[in-house]
């Protein structure tokens, strides 16, 4: 599987940025899938994950209610809505594939994108 993370950028607090992650290789779909981030000198740490099928998901605290991740199992895209930035969100978001659901380990992702950098500056 390999995976392409795009759509980061830097952004004032307050505005939107919708991250993308093409997958090709395997069946998409019968994956779950998660977003994690990375600030410099931060340890990973997850955002938000979503079942194979796109019916569940679940967020972490500190994003719930302004993230959204969703799937677009026909295109093999993952997505990464993101509203209301706040400059805490500044870090390089990562798009992976998992095998469980929910997971929020990152140590049980098993593939990688390269990741996008987002920047918010208040």
């Amino acid at each position: 599987v390999q995976l392409q993370a795009s759509g980061g950028g830097s952004v004032q607090a307050g505005d939107s940025l919708r991250l993308h992650c093409a997958a090709s290789g395997r069946t998409f779909s019968s994956y779950p899938m998660g977003w994690f981030r990375q600030a410099p000198g931060e340890e990973r740490e997850f955002v938000a994950t979503i079942s194979g099928s796109g019916d569940s998901t679940y967020y972490s605290d500190s994003v719930k209610g302004r993230f959204t991740i969703s799937r677009d199992n026909a295109l093999n895209i993952l997505y990464l809505q993101m509203n209301s930035l706040k400059p805490e969100d500044t870090a390089r978001y990562y798009c992976a594939v998992t095998r469980t659901f929910p997971q929020v380990n990152m140590r049980a992702y098993v593939y990688w994108g390269q990741g996008t950098q987002v920047t918010v500056s208040s």
